[in-house]
């Protein structure tokens, strides 16, 4: 398995995000990016995962709520990369297919477009 420090690993989905276009980022509405180092146990594999309304089913009740969550899973993802230029180019992927949720498009289209 490839090592990887938190930081690190913070550092390159910040990068990740950083990345995402600034006409797109100025759309997202209320999300917040967390990283953990381990998936729920019933998914092991997981490296990304969206929790939330999309914005495309938010309506007039949308108020008050919490911030949609987008976590990010190092464990898994250093499990499947071998090089750190793996890891970058996974973590981006995993940042945009997760922010891509938040905009409420599905995982067809994501895998169709490349962001498996």
């Amino acid at each position: 398995m490839l090592e990887m420090t938190r930081e690190m690993f913070e550092e390159l989905v910040a990068e990740a995000l950083d990345r995402i276009p600034p006409e797109l980022t100025r759309l997202m509405d209320n999300v917040a990016v967390f990283v953990e180092d381990e998936p729920p146990a019933d998914d092991p594999e997981l490296l990304g995962l969206y929790e939330g309304t999309p914005l495309t089913e938010r309506g007039e009740w949308y108020a008050g709520v919490l911030p949609d969550r987008i976590t990010i899973y190092r464990g898994p993802t250093l499990r499947m990369c071998e090089t750190r230029e793996d890891v970058v180019a996974e973590t981006e992927i995993t940042v945009v297919h997760e922010i891509a949720h938040h905009f409420g498009i599905d995982d067809a289209r994501l895998h169709a477009l490349g962001y498996g």
